[in-house]
C-alpha cells in the first residue's frame, strides 16, 4: 500500500511540473493568453495548494506583460486614427476587463517563500469600453447601412445582415438596427420554388408526394435558402427545384418453393450394455449399464418465399429562374423489397435443425399493394433528397 501511495504521489508531481513547465513555456513565448489560462485554471481549483504556488507567480508575471503589450498595441491603433481601428482597440479594452475579472475573486493569492501577496495593478477600463462601444457602433452601422443601401446582390445583403447582427450583439438596441437585420435578412434569402412531376404512368401515393415536399421533415438549417411547394404570390423565385419521378417498376407477386430432405440420428430411449459374450455389463456397485439406443429420423420440409420488388428511379433537377438555365442534376433512385418465407413439413419434426423449426410457426401472408410499396420505397427516397439538398449550394 505504501508502494501505491508513493507511486501516485511521484505522478501527481510529474503533472503537476508539467503544467507548470507548459505555463512558464507559454510565457516565455509571448502566448500570454495561454499561460494565464493555464494558472488561473490551477489556482481557481486550488489556490492554497503547496504544489500551485508557482502558478502564482507565473499569473503575476503573465498578467504584467500581457498588460504592457496591450497597452501599446491600444496606443499604436489611437495614434493611427483609422476607423478600422475602433473594433481591435474595443476587443482588447474588453479582454484586459476581462482578466481583471478571472483574477479578482481568488485574492488574495500570497506567495509563501517571499511572505507576501500576489501584485496585481488593475485599471478601470469601463469608460474606454463604453466610448469606443460607441465609435465602433456608430462605424458598423454606418457602412452596414451604406453596404444594405448600394447592394447590388444576395451575398451584399448577407453581408450586412452579419454586420447588423454583431452590432446587436456588442451594443443591443443600438438605432434601428433591429429592423435593419429583418431588412437584410429578407432581402438575403433565396426562394426556392418546388414541384413535383410524375412521368411514372404509375399512381404515386398522395401521402408519399406530400412527405416528400415536407421539407420540414428534413432538418436542414438553412438559413439563406427557403424552400416553398406552394408558391406565394408576393414572393418573386430565384431558383425552381423539379422532384420527377420518371420510372417506377414493381415486379409480379411470386411465390417459390424449395424442398428439403433432412435426416438425423435422434435418441429413441436406451438398451443395457453387453460384453462380447452378450452378457450384461455392470457398473462397480453392480448396477446394470444403460446405453443410449439411436434411430435414423426424417421429414421432407417445403419451404415457401414470397416476393415482391419495387424501383422508382428519377431526378432532382435546380434551375435558375432568371436566367432560365439549368443548374444541377442529381439522378434519383429507390428500392424496395417484400420477401417473407415460410414453410410446412411432412415427417418427423426431429429431423429439422432450430432454424428451419422456426418457419414452421410462419404462414402465408397478403402481399402489400402496389401503393403500399411504392410508398415504402419513397422512405428511402426522402433519405436521398435530403443528401441532395445538403450538397447543393446556389452560390
Amino acid at each position: 500500500m505504501k508502494k501505491i501511495t508513493l507511486f501516485v504521489s511521484i505522478l501527481v508531481i510529474l503533472a503537476s511540473c508539467g503544467g507548470v513547465k507548459k505555463t512558464q513555456k507559454a510565457l516565455n513565448s509571448g502566448d500570454y493568453s495561454n499561460a494565464l489560462n493555464n494558472a488561473l485554471q490551477k489556482l481557481a481549483e486550488n489556490k492554497t495548494k503547496k504544489g500551485n504556488q508557482p502558478y502564482i507567480l507565473l499569473l503575476e508575471d503573465a498578467f504584467k506583460k500581457n498588460k504592457e503589450r496591450e497597452l501599446k498595441y491600444i496606443a499604436f491603433l489611437e495614434r493611427d486614427g483609422n476607423e478600422a481601428s475602433y473594433e481591435p482597440i474595443y476587443k482588447t479594452y474588453v479582454s484586459l476587463r476581462d482578466i481583471q475579472e478571472r483574477i479578482r475573486p481568488l485574492l488574495p493569492l500570497r506567495i509563501i517563500e517571499e511572505n507576501r501577496d500576489a501584485e496585481f495593478s488593475f485599471d478601470n477600463y469601463e469608460n474606454d469600453i463604453i466610448d469606443y462601444k460607441e465609435d465602433l457602433s456608430e462605424y458598423l452601422f454606418d457602412n452596414a447601412e451604406h453596404l444594405l443601401a448600394s447592394a447590388t446582390s444576395k451575398q451584399d445583403y448577407r453581408k450586412a445582415y452579419n454586420d447588423f447582427k454583431y452590432l446587436e450583439q456588442i451594443n443591443p438596441g443600438f438605432e434601428d438596427t433591429r429592423q435593419k437585420i429583418e431588412d437584410a435578412y429578407e432581402k438575403g434569402i433565396d426562394y426556392v420554388e418546388v414541384q413535383m412531376l410524375n412521368n411514372s404512368n404509375q399512381i404515386i401515393p398522395s401521402r408519399l408526394s406530400d412527405e416528400l415536399l415536407n421539407f420540414n421533415t428534413y432538418g436542414l438549417d438553412e438559413l439563406w435558402t427557403k424552400y416553398h411547394n406552394n408558391p406565394l404570390p408576393n414572393i418573386t423565385y430565384d431558383y425552381g427545384m423539379k422532384v420527377s419521378i420518371e420510372q417506377i417498376d414493381i415486379s409480379p407477386e411470386q411465390i417459390s418453393e424449395k424442398e428439403i430432405i433432412k435426416e438425423k440420428q435422434v435418441k429413441d430411449g436406451y438398451k443395457y450394455a453387453v460384453d462380447t459374450n452378450g452378457n450384461v455389463v455392470r457398473d462397480s456397485l453392480g448396477n446394470k449399464i444403460k446405453v443410449d439406443k439411436f434411430k435414423t429420423v426424417r421429414c421432407t420440409f417445403r419451404q415457401f418465399t414470397q416476393f415482391k420488388s419495387v424501383r422508382v428511379a428519377g431526378n432532382v433537377v435546380y434551375t435558375d429562374l432568371d436566367t432560365k438555365q439549368q443548374l444541377n442534376t442529381y439522378p434519383l433512385a429507390s428500392e424496395f423489397i417484400f420477401e417473407h418465407i415460410y414453410a410446412n413439413s411432412n415427417g418427423d419434426k426431429r429431423a429439422l435443425d432450430d432454424d428451419l423449426i422456426l418457419l414452421l410457426d410462419r404462414a402465408v401472408v397478403p402481399f402489400p399493394s402496389n401503393e403500399q410499396m411504392v410508398y415504402d420505397a419513397g422512405e428511402d427516397l426522402k433519405s436521398r433528397i435530403k443528401s441532395i439538398l445538403s450538397r447543393h449550394r446556389f452560390n
